[in-house]
């Protein structure tokens, strides 16, 4: 069978110039373009990235007849046979950062849809399409030019399709009317591989970190809405520390609209450590969490026992300055640990923070 340059790009015959490595760069140093390429700087980066909105270098495509929404999925994870069909991307960890198309199909339309919808969810993943073979990052960024995004960060024991799914069912149910993109990093999908995400998480911080000062510096961007669940939300307040270390200023606050942490897995005194690390971008947060949350006692328990974010009493987090939302009497079942996607309540919680990170930079 004859490869398209989809299935080259990601089993590494396409020309080196597609792919970008997520380096180790607490530092700044460079950032290369896969084997024996000229080295680019961070500031490089950037710059490219502004020449792909100027150049109209990543035009947003039309939906196909058959899709009916999208997601951009930035991704560090290890294509499974080209990307080419389900399951796309694997839980193992990738050389290289890559930016894809995610075309969903709404499946609640028909009656039949609908009652099936209620059991398997709204939404399916049809497939996902290459962005081209130019820098990833730097397409994203013209892809996205003068919309808001919401940029959801999934958590512990997430596949990538999961990871795509929850991402734009939470933009749908709050009716989010910019772009949908989420970060997919390398989850095996399994209750006993905790230890496993958790270094996988750490490992991504600088391929995040590399999306977030794109999208944050780029000066004809809209609103940078960050919502991270669970360890996700772990691996987002690492990579804000990190990025404020590095570049943090005012015009990049700005850009930053909401940041909400839902069912955080964070040790509580790491995290109340790190706000003092961020500088402005801590009172941007919201966190929303629940004392009945099953899986962050466990994660607790796995700790030493230090208790976790999502699982603390607001009175233990508002003195650092942070909004608190206590989602314990909300959603159903015993774990209680993603209320924020199926409760209509605390939805609205996430959509109330987007709205006021709006009108605070108006």
């Amino acid at each position: 069978m004859t490869d398209t340059p989809f299935m080259k790009a990601f089993s590494g015959e396409a020309d080196a110039a597609s792919r970008l490595e997520p380096a180790s760069r607490p530092n700044g140093a460079a950032c290369g373009f896969g084997s024996g390429a000229p080295r680019v700087s961070r500031r490089n980066l950037l710059a490219l990235a502004g020449g792909a909105v100027l150049a109209g270098l990543a035009a947003r495509p039309a939906l196909a007849a058959e899709g009916d929404a999208d997601v951009y999925v930035v991704t560090n994870r290890k294509p499974v046979e080209g990307a080419e069909e389900r399951p796309w991307f694997s839980w193992q960890r990738s050389g290289g950062t890559r930016v894809v198309r995610a075309v969903l199909k709404d499946g609640g339309k028909s009656l039949l849809g609908k009652a099936v919808s209620t059991v398997t969810g709204r939404w399916s993943l049809l497939r996902v399409e290459g962005l081209g073979p130019n820098d990833p990052v730097a397409t994203l960024v013209g892809a996205v030019a003068g919309q808001d995004l919401l940029f959801y960060v999934h958590g512990y024991k997430t596949s990538f399709e999961t990871s795509v799914l929850d991402a734009h069912e939470l933009a749908s149910g709050i009716d989010f009317e910019g772009q949908t993109v989420a970060f997919s990093w390398p989850s095996k999908d399994a209750l006993i591989d905790y230890g496993y995400d958790r270094e996988s998480a750490m490992w991504s911080r600088d391929a995040l970190q590399d999306v977030f000062e794109a999208l944050g510096r780029n000066p004809a961007g809209g609103k940078l809405n960050i919502i991270a669940h669970s360890m996700g939300a772990l691996l987002t307040l690492e990579t804000l520390r990190q990025l404020w270390a590095l570049s943090g200023s005012t015009d990049l606050a700005a850009r930053i609209g909401a940041i909400v942490l839902a069912a955080p897995d964070i040790d509580v005194d790491l995290f109340a450590t790190s706000l003092k690390r961020i500088g402005p971008l801590a009172s941007h947060i919201t966190v929303i969490g629940s004392t009945k949350d099953r899986a962050l006692a466990v994660s607790g328990q796995l700790a030493g026992g230090v208790s976790r974010v999502g699982a603390s009493v607001r009175a233990q987090l508002e003195p650092l300055g942070v909004k608190v939302v206590d989602a314990s009497d909300y959603g159903w079942g015993v774990i209680g640990h993603d209320v924020f996607l199926s409760n209509k309540d605390v939805r609205a919680v996430v959509r109330r923070a987007i709205d006021r990170g709006a009108r605070a930079q108006d």
